[in-house]
């Protein structure tokens, strides 16, 4: 089964007070214990024979819980208290990678940004497809839809209310802009190596 990860050590992280990001903990918390209890469910469901309705709503509510995990995981993992790691590197495979897909390094912010500030809830992500080897930005809505297969996610950014809420009210450009400046960017460069190996 699945244990919550502990973030405790971005508490003091700049532009997210203490108390955002202790409500967002508890709130990806959770989504773990969600996730087992699901993964019991159709396991008690399976061993029980019983495929009737009930196993058929528990099923598809999975990707919604795993996902929620998942993403969270993903989120506060590309965050740092770290300022060295939060400075990019233009000269990277990351950074050249990004300008041939998007045009330039501020096409590429331009159009994360953009995909962040639409309205509604769910996830603004920069993946990388190993196929076509290709950077691409999309749209999670809620956690299970949006998700390009195959696709690594690379910089994942909430944008629920939960995860600003506290701290900016209804401004999601400030909160955008906050992320920004807390952000790892050795950890996304890190996950983009990986995927491309």
């Amino acid at each position: 089964m699945y244990e919550a990860k502990n973030y405790d050590h971005l508490l003091g992280l700049d532009g997210f007070s203490d108390k955002q990001l202790e409500a967002h903990f508890k709130l990806y918390q959770g989504y773990v214990n969600n996730t087992n209890t699901v993964i019991s469910k159709v396991r008690e469901y399976v061993d029980a024979n019983e495929f009737g309705p009930e196993f058929s709503e528990i099923k598809r509510r999975f990707g919604w819980e795993f996902d929620g995990m998942r993403l969270h995981e993903y989120y506060f993992d590309n965050l740092t208290n770290d300022k060295a790691a939060r400075e990019f590197d233009k000269d990277s495979e990351f950074a050249a990678k990004i300008k041939e897909c998007y045009g330039s390094l501020e096409n590429g912010h331009t159009e994360l940004t953009a995909t962040a500030s639409m309205r509604g809830i769910g996830w603004a992500i920069m993946a990388y497809d190993k196929v076509a080897d290709r950077i691409f930005t999309t749209w999670a809505n809620e956690h299970d839809a949006g998700h390009l297969a195959g696709a690594v996610p690379l910089l994942v950014m909430d944008v629920f209310e939960h995860a600003y809420a506290f701290d900016y009210g209804t401004n999601r450009k400030e909160y955008i802009e906050a992320f920004y400046n807390a952000t790892d960017w050795s950890k996304v460069k890190e996950r983009f190596d990986a995927a491309r190996k």
